[in-house]
């Protein structure tokens, strides 16, 4: 939750996915990161970021 919160502060408009809750999206997720199973993965421009924080 950190992520969503800190680039909403930033100004940033965020679609949050949320897959525990809707698997649906866990498919484009993983097309995303390229197969890393780990979250957020941000997407900011057309770069995909994986993490937030330091993470």
């Amino acid at each position: 939750m950190r992520a969503r919160e800190a680039k909403t502060q930033e100004g940033y408009q965020v679609d949050y996915r949320d897959v525990k809750e809707e698997p649906r999206y866990l498919d484009e997720m993983l097309r995303l990161s390229k197969g890393v199973r780990k979250v957020p993965v941000l997407v900011e421009g057309g770069q995909v970021s994986i993490g937030f924080g330091g993470t």
